[in-house]
């Protein structure tokens, strides 16, 4: 499972992916988690909060999003929680750095991995948005998934999956809603450059 990163100096967000003009206030969190409210990035550069780990729309029950916070890439296309959010519902979430841990339990250590030149880089993940059917208002919740993929070999040593993340060049291809080719989208889904992030030891 990969599941914890931060945010930190989150107001470059804006800058970095070229929102258009929100009223989110994006504050930092060192400590970000699955089943919280996320920073996500959707078409058009608007930004939203979503949480993180995907309902399905047919899902009865939301406590299976803290089950699907990750999405394994490989036959995503073919999946039937994530072929139709693959197609139309693609986004990018935001973040400074993502955490792994190696080890046996209780004797972990927790591992830093970010852009060499400290730059944000955007998860690729999917939303759904979803209707509790308990819920006779009509409410609508909107989840989000991070994509998950083989490691690069400088992520190898610390854990066998690593997050999507984009080249700012494929930024505007992913989010672009004119493509809905499943193998074109799935051709994005690779492991990151090793050669542009940098892994430090945290001892927080």
């Amino acid at each position: 499972m990969c599941g914890r990163y931060e945010l930190i100096d989150g107001q470059r967000v804006y800058s970095r992916f070229q929102i258009a003009q929100s009223m989110l206030p994006i504050l930092d969190n060192s400590d970000v988690r699955p089943t919280q409210q996320v920073f996500v990035l959707q078409t058009d550069h608007v930004l939203s909060l979503m949480k993180w780990g995907l309902i399905p729309p047919w899902a009865k029950d939301p406590s299976i999003g803290s089950k699907m916070i990750n999405a394994r890439a490989e036959g995503i296309e073919n999946k039937p929680s994530f072929k139709k959010p693959l197609r139309y519902q693609r986004c990018i979430i935001p973040a400074s750095a993502f955490f792994e841990w190696k080890g046996s339990p209780g004797a972990k250590a927790k591992y830093r991995i970010a852009r060499k030149d400290g730059e944000l880089f955007g998860f690729v993940g999917l939303y759904e948005s979803w209707h509790d059917p308990r819920d006779s208002t009509g409410g609508e919740l909107t989840t989000c998934t991070i994509i998950t993929t083989q490691p690069n070999a400088l992520v190898a040593p610390i854990h066998t999956r690593m997050r999507v993340m984009l080249l700012p060049e494929d930024e505007d291809h992913w989010l672009d809603p004119d493509m809905s080719e499943p193998e074109e989208i799935v051709s994005l889904l690779r492991p990151y450059p090793a050669g542009l992030l940098h892994v430090m030891r945290d001892h927080s």
